[in-house]
């Protein structure tokens, strides 16, 4: 069993928890009363747009999950896995790049892309 990996595993499942029911609690509650639309966005938003909002917030939550059942998968792997190390490092760059968008475009304030970039150094040290 690779620990570093099941540490992956265990900060996506999180942070995919998270994400979605933070985004609930702080966005989506406040859409469906009809408030954060105006705020946030300067004019009220189709229900339409509100829908593939909330549909693609949860989405990344999803992908995220299949990403901790990929790592998941290699932690408990004992033989080797075909492509094994390329798979792995497509998903240590790709929390690596996410981590930095997040840092950029939240300037830092969001805790979301210190959690990517822990998860891409994980894989990557496994």
């Amino acid at each position: 069993m690779n620990t570093y990996l099941i540490m992956a595993t265990c900060l996506t499942v999180f942070l995919g928890i998270a994400h979605s029911i933070i985004g609930e609690v702080l966005i989506f509650k406040h859409w469906r009363q009809g408030g954060a639309s105006k705020a946030a966005l300067g004019s009220k938003l189709p229900l339409r747009h509100k829908r593939i909002l909330w549909s693609t917030w949860h989405l990344a939550s999803v992908f995220g999950w299949g990403i901790s059942a990929i790592l998941f998968k290699f932690s408990l792997s004992q033989e080797a896995i075909p492509l094994e190390g390329y798979i792995k490092n497509t998903l240590a760059y790709t929390m690596m790049v996410g981590g930095v968008l997040v840092l950029a475009g939240t300037r830092g304030r969001h805790p979301g892309w210190l959690v990517l970039l822990v998860i891409a150094v994980l894989i990557w040290v496994s």
